[in-house]
């Protein structure tokens, strides 16, 4: 699906399959016509991967795996919205044009089937437009963008999480409006724009406005204290590499423990996914304020050894850093008691979360980093569920 005519012949089918398929009976009828109209566009130039990845999808509806809204909610993303995407030349227009279609085609979806649960198909949009903004130079990307979307909506439809029209809007608003302000202030790419924007729709839907509050504060913290001095960490070779600008795997990294605890605590109300979701910020916000600011202070420590080491060595530590982090632990302590989040426990539950996700992080990064075992990405990780368990264990 290269030229214009193959566009527009793919939109075309796509569009007229939705309309009947809902009367094609039984599943595995309209899944094997979807699996033949496919096998034609694998054999054209330049299309195997997406006529791979939607021959699958259909083979799932047609064995009963998936439902009918996850299959032609996939289609209508994936193949309307690589339609225009292709079509329009800027590429900022690109992804608008992308993102308003295939919304409009999911919901189109999703109200011609009568469907039940809006979260889906809106959570199907965003991961389809996160994946294509980090696999874009990938041959199979369209291929993963429809695995991705349809197993993304597979789980909300599982999950069955119901959520009001009005209060989705909201989210969306405030979550996209976080993550293109990210984007402007070039502290966070197109995917870290779309895996804000996710995430910050999940935490909102899933608990409340608070919530992504405490995450914003993290942000704002984290944003902060990379651009401060940056100058003179870059001289040093010390600065996070892009201008301190953050991808997917970087937002995951710090964020994907908390929007964990957001979602359990949203369906099962337990006080330990709380301390999960404030544990985890308060460790990733330690670990970049002793990561950012502890590098400008005196000569750093091994934590494994206490020998001296260079500045930016991986699992090296300061007094200032671990200073500072216990400091950031606690403004994410107070935040989180001040929007009502946690009770007043919370405070020092964040400040010892951060401590403990902090040292993890460096112990981690002395260890299994420094033997490129894993890398930042992995080291933060650990960092967080340290601190997020850490929190859960202290307040149960």
């Amino acid at each position: 699906m290269t030229s214009r005519p193959d566009m527009i012949i793919a939109a075309v089918l796509c569009i007229a399959g939705v309309l009947i398929a809902p009367f094609i009976q039984p599943p595995w009828l309209l899944a094997l016509i979807a699996i033949l109209v496919s096998g034609i566009f694998y054999l054209m130039k330049n299309t195997h991967y997406p006529a791979i990845g939607i021959s699958v999808v259909a083979l799932f509806y047609g064995l009963g795996l998936v439902s009918l809204m996850v299959f032609l909610g996939t289609l209508v993303i994936v193949i309307l919205g690589e339609a225009v995407f292709r079509l329009v030349e800027k590429i900022e227009l690109k992804y608008l044009a992308n993102i308003i279609v295939s919304m409009i085609a999911a919901l189109g979806v999703y109200f011609y089937l009568g469907y039940g649960n809006i979260l889906v198909p809106i959570t199907g949009v965003i991961v389809a437009l996160l994946l294509k903004s980090a696999l874009k130079k990938r041959e199979d990307a369209l291929m993963i963008e429809c695995f991705g979307t349809a197993m993304t909506m597979y789980l909300f439809e599982d999950i069955s999480f119901s959520v009001e029209i009005t209060s989705l809007i909201l989210a969306l608003i405030i979550s996209f409006a976080f993550g293109l302000t990210a984007y402007r202030m070039k502290a966070a790419d197109r995917s870290g724009l779309f895996s804000g924007a996710l995430m910050g729709l999940l935490i909102i839907v899933f608990s409340n406005v608070t919530w992504f509050l405490l995450m914003l504060s993290f942000f704002i913290l984290g944003t902060a204290f990379t651009k401060y001095k940056y100058e003179i960490k870059k001289r040093e070779g010390v600065a996070e590499s892009r201008g301190g600008v953050r991808g997917f795997t970087n937002v995951f990294a710090n964020g994907l423990v908390a929007l964990c605890g957001a979602v359990l605590y949203g369906i099962y109300g337990d006080l330990a996914f709380l301390a999960l979701y404030v544990g985890s910020i308060a460790a990733a916000t330690a670990d970049t304020t002793a990561s950012e600011l502890g590098m400008l202070g005196k000569q750093p420590f091994l934590i494994t050894t206490l020998q001296p080491v260079p500045k930016g060595t991986d699992g090296g530590v300061t007094i200032m850093g671990e200073l500072l982090a216990i400091l950031a632990a606690l403004i994410i302590g107070i935040v989180a008691f001040a929007l009502g989040i946690g009770p007043p426990e919370i405070i020092p539950v964040a400040v010892i979360a951060g401590f403990v996700g902090t040292n993890v992080d460096s112990l981690v990064g002395a260890t299994l980093e420094r033997k490129k075992i894993i890398g930042n990405s992995g080291t933060n990780m650990f960092c967080t569920i340290a601190g997020g368990v850490a929190a859960m264990l202290l307040l149960h």
